[in-house]
């Protein structure tokens, strides 16, 4: 009878292979680690990824990959690197067959893994559709990269570091971020021979601060931070408007200056 039974089970599998070996196919709505699986859709993820300026330089790192449709993007259409982080291990393995039929496996992966235990400090773009708690959980990673990295969020912002641009479809946002360089605290500036003392106060790409001028603290005027770029300006005891632009680099800035009287030249400074 056991043997019967046996051979019973094998005639079946062999007359309907295809219920035998279903293929996966993620459902929408379907649960995952910390989230539901909802696509985002394709006008969305073009724009995320035009937010972000994607280019063949860049390195994209999906956050909840999904069905791998951004990082495919990403690859595809921008002929960026990408790589897609999914914690189910099912879809991870379905993302990446759908990399492969996309034909950008060369330039696109998806591995499976917890995006917050996961090393994704070399990317110079990150995209993520998750939950607001999850957004404000990721921030510290985030904020810690290098300047200049660039974030796109579907549906959910940073909270109070504010986007630098949101986008609408339809009724769906995108928001995008350039992580900033730390500027905050006393520096000294030197150009043209002369030292000067600086404070700036920050909170995240925003930025406002003051100049040491004798027994004067004057103003810092039009202080923008973007990413590790650096522009500000005062005018000094002279009545002398000075215009700086720089790049900040670790407890560094350099750049160049112009000023009113038609003087110009470098500038550099060091945190203190």
């Amino acid at each position: 009878m056991v043997r019967f039974f046996l051979v019973f089970v094998s005639t079946l599998a062999l007359a309907f292979p295809a219920a035998a070996q279903k293929p996966y196919e993620p459902q929408v709505g379907q649960a995952g680690k910390d989230v539901i699986w909802v696509p985002t859709p394709d006008e969305v993820v073009d724009r995320m990824l035009r937010m972000a300026q994607v280019t063949s330089n860049d390195l994209v790192y999906d956050l909840g990959a999904g069905d791998g449709k951004i990082a495919i993007a990403a690859a595809k259409k921008f002929g960026a690197r990408s790589v897609g982080i999914e914690y189910d291990v099912a879809m991870a393995k379905h993302a990446q067959g759908n990399v492969e039929k996309a034909g950008v496996a060369g330039r696109a992966r998806i591995i499976p893994g917890d995006i917050f235990a996961a090393d994704f400090s070399q990317a110079t773009v990150v995209t993520m559709y998750l939950l607001p708690g999850l957004n404000m959980k990721l921030r510290p990673t985030l904020l810690a990269m290098r300047p200049g990295t660039r974030v796109a969020s579907h549906s959910f912002t940073m909270e109070d570091w504010e986007a630098d641009e949101i986008s609408s479809m339809d009724g769906r946002r995108a928001y995008f971020w350039v992580v900033p360089a730390n500027v905050n605290g006393g520096w000294t500036l030197e150009a043209g021979g002369e030292r000067t003392e600086l404070a700036f106060e920050q909170k995240f790409q925003k930025i406002e601060g003051t100049v040491g001028l004798g027994h004067t603290q004057g103003g810092l005027r039009d202080a923008r931070l973007r990413g590790f770029g650096i522009s500000f300006a005062w005018v000094d005891n002279n009545g002398v408007k000075r215009d700086y632009t720089g790049r900040v680099t670790g407890g560094k800035m350099e750049g160049s200056f112009r000023s009113d009287n038609g003087a110009e030249g470098r500038w550099s400074a060091t945190k203190k």
